[in-house]
């Protein structure tokens, strides 16, 4: 009975990890969807909480087939579980990445890059490594939002200075 209540307690830690992770991606989707981009908060938040998701299973997996029947049966890489996430997001991020009729302009690339980002996120908070997550929330949000913005003003300020 002690064994089936720590795994159901497993199972909801690592469900509120995935709901943590879902929050930092929405964050970050949050800021790309009031810009009217291609992935928005739902698709953000789904990466950051699958990343997450499957960096909880993998430990949940390391403690099912842990046992003497299953050691020499069982190896578990974890860099596997990051290049599987990376591979999954650039399907998604090639499906945000748009280039006009004219040819000369390409769409979409920095929404395929916070894509990637936030699976990351996920990844740091699928691991516990809090701090991280977090810190790479906040400087992604930075990026996207005060770099943004600086850029915008900048490309004003030069079409105002070439009339």
């Amino acid at each position: 009975m002690e064994t089936l209540i720590q795994d159901w307690q497993t199972q909801l830690g690592v469900l509120a990890t995935t709901a943590y992770a879902m929050l930092l991606g929405g964050a970050i989707g949050y800021e790309r969807e009031m810009k009217n981009r291609p992935a928005g908060f739902r698709t953000h938040m789904l990466v950051a909480g699958a990343a997450a998701l499957l960096v909880g299973l993998t430990d949940l997996l390391s403690q099912r087939f842990s046992g003497e029947g299953y050691r020499e049966l069982i190896t578990l890489d974890p860099i596997r579980l990051i290049e599987a996430m990376v591979a999954a997001v650039g399907f998604l991020g090639a499906g945000t990445i748009f280039r006009n009729s004219g040819g000369s302009v390409v769409s979409g690339i920095t929404t395929a890059a916070s894509l990637l980002m936030v699976a990351v996120i996920g990844i740091a908070a699928g691991l516990h490594s809090h701090v991280l997550a977090v810190g790479a929330t906040a400087l992604t949000l930075g990026v996207l939002v005060i770099l943004g913005w600086t850029e915008r003003r900048f490309d004003a300020a030069r079409a105002t200075s070439a009339d």
